[in-house]
């Protein structure tokens, strides 16, 4: 199995792919080295047939790391495997997320793989909107969680970009697998609050900012750290989450500060992006609910 820790902690400071918009050759040769680097999609094992060369796929195995302590479907999981932003890809615009809805009508303790079901609701531009129906991919009639979220586009990137070819990260299911927030970097600071490394190009977008991949993991851990602790339990299990991207992230380290909006079931926590690296600017808002588990 590949370390993707390695990966994640590598030093390379990434390019802003728009740079490169009036050399088409060497935007494509950098679009290709960065998209076949991010470890988002290729640790979770998500696909996409737009960008990447091969058959479609639109289902993701589930492995024991893509759940909470009782067996839920992590809302982190679910963000990553449906981005929205009214589906721009790489190969047509320079995309950026600005919001993301995610509701969870069936933890899917029992799943063993789920499909994205995505359509795109609208399109000016820049902005677009989309939405997803995630389902059980052995049940297709079982409805696991609904996403929704708009993007805008912040580039025009050269014409006759084709789809690339990834290597995914082979990731061995087992109960001994490290948490995601530990493969992305994440970690808990001794002041309480969540901290992700400064900014690298395995977890960068094209355009040389953080991803949503370690940003959704690490809103998440941090959330429900608080809110377990709030109701005294060891676990809790996510119902929804909302996620507001500000701005981007360029520097880090970045800083997460969380705090309880209310309620016990369930219980609201909000958790907040700080780019340390950038005089402490604000470039991520979340709030979640999560209930107990069991």
């Amino acid at each position: 199995m590949t370390d993707p820790t390695a990966e994640s902690t590598g030093s390379e400071k990434p390019l802003d792919i728009r740079e490169l918009a009036d050399d088409p050759a060497a935007y494509a040769a950098e679009l290709d080295r960065r998209w076949g680097g991010l470890l988002s999609y290729r640790y979770l094992g998500r696909r996409y047939a737009s960008m990447d060369l091969g058959p479609v796929d639109d289902t993701v195995a589930v492995r024991h790391d893509m759940r909470d302590p009782s067996g839920g479907l992590l809302l982190s999981v679910l963000g990553v495997c449906s981005p929205e932003g009214g589906l721009m890809n790489d190969l047509e615009a320079v995309p950026n997320p600005v919001i993301h809805h995610c509701q969870i009508l069936d933890p899917g303790v029992d799943v063993a793989r789920f499909e994205v079901r995505s359509e795109g609701l609208a399109r000016g531009r820049r902005m677009a909107y989309s939405r997803s129906t995630i389902v059980d991919a052995n049940h297709p009639e079982r409805v696991l969680a609904t996403t929704e979220g708009q993007g805008v586009s912040i580039g025009v990137p050269p014409d006759g970009l084709g789809r690339m070819a990834v290597e995914p990260i082979e990731v061995i299911d087992s109960p001994d697998l490290s948490p995601l927030w530990q493969v992305f970097g994440a970690e808990r600071v001794a002041s309480g609050h969540w901290r992700l490394p400064p900014l690298t190009s395995s977890v960068a977008s094209p355009d040389a900012a953080l991803h949503i991949g370690p940003q959704f993991v690490a809103l998440e851990a941090a959330a429900r750290d608080t809110a377990a602790a709030q109701i005294g339990v060891d676990t809790v299990q996510g119902v929804s989450s909302h996620v507001m991207f500000l701005a981007r992230g360029k520097v880090g380290p970045f800083r997460i500060s969380t705090a309880v909006v209310g309620g016990s079931a369930p219980i609201g926590v909000r958790a907040d992006i700080f780019d340390d690296g950038a005089q402490a600017k604000l470039i991520t808002s979340a709030s979640y609910l999560f209930r107990p588990s069991g």
